[in-house]
């Protein structure tokens, strides 16, 4: 059975964002044996981030807020699946969705998500969703997970039958192309600027950090220095080229600037 859990960012638990949400839900549960639950974000204590870098530094357990950060984090490592959902606000995702993201800054220098499917859900009044779907889109990759495309919905109140079906109709497509995902190998090969990112920001972690700095540490202790990708696979000969043509270009990179400074 497969666990999958939606980040909710909208207070509403009877607006348009819960019911897209929940209709995403029902639809997946019939595609297969998953196990849900919704996490309203609203539910749970967030802090604001205070810009002090104790998580990038030394590690994210030195955060001075002590909320429930590290409880909906659990629930992500324990998840399949994970879907953020949420309403587009000034066209923008909402206060207590970005809240949460900014919580998760620390994961973006140290992935932990790999092998876990991922997707978005935004509903808009008029206009300007589609940018938050690429915007979630683009954080679940940076979080490590295997990313679905999400799907963006319009909701002005009161809903036209029309509308509705459409919106149904989206959702019910958009829940089957993350069911494929649940089922294809949670650890495929990266794509060539999935690599470019892992070998140019590895390489500039070991030459510019050290053991006083959490990143460091983290890709020392999880063997990142030494291998292909933050997980074991096969690369092909052409993607190994790329990659020691990425390390290569980091390190000459960091070369230069120190040698201007």
């Amino acid at each position: 059975m497969k666990s999958i859990t939606a980040f909710v960012g909208s207070a509403r638990t009877k607006g348009f964002t819960c019911a897209a949400t929940r209709q995403f839900l029902d639809n997946l549960q019939s595609l297969g044996d998953v196990h849900v639950e919704i996490v309203f974000l609203s539910d749970y204590n967030l802090g604001l981030c205070r810009g002090c870098k104790a998580c990038f530094l030394r590690g994210e357990e030195r955060c001075p807020l002590k909320d429930d950060r590290d409880i909906l984090i659990d629930k992500m490592m324990t998840s399949d699946g994970i879907i953020f959902a949420s309403p587009n606000y000034s066209f923008q995702v909402s206060a207590i969705m970005k809240t949460f993201l900014d919580r998760l800054g620390f994961v973006f220098h140290r992935p932990r998500f790999h092998g876990k499917a991922f997707t978005s859900i935004v509903v808009q009044g008029i206009h300007g969703g589609s940018k938050i779907v690429k915007y979630l889109d683009f954080v679940g990759g940076g979080l490590g997970f295997n990313v679905v495309k999400g799907s963006c919905h319009t909701a002005l109140e009161p809903m036209a039958e029309k509308d509705r079906r459409k919106m149904e109709k989206s959702i019910s497509i958009h829940a089957r192309r993350f069911h494929e995902q649940l089922l294809k190998p949670a650890y495929p090969p990266p794509s060539t600027f999935q690599l470019m990112i892992f070998r140019m920001g590895r390489t500039s972690i070991r030459q510019m950090l050290g053991d006083q700095n959490r990143d460091y540490t983290y890709y020392r202790d999880h063997g990142w220095f030494d291998s292909s990708y933050y997980y074991p696979t096969k690369l092909g000969l052409l993607k190994t080229i790329l990659g020691a043509a990425f390390d290569w270009m980091a390190a000459r990179i960091f070369k230069v600037q120190k040698q201007a400074a």
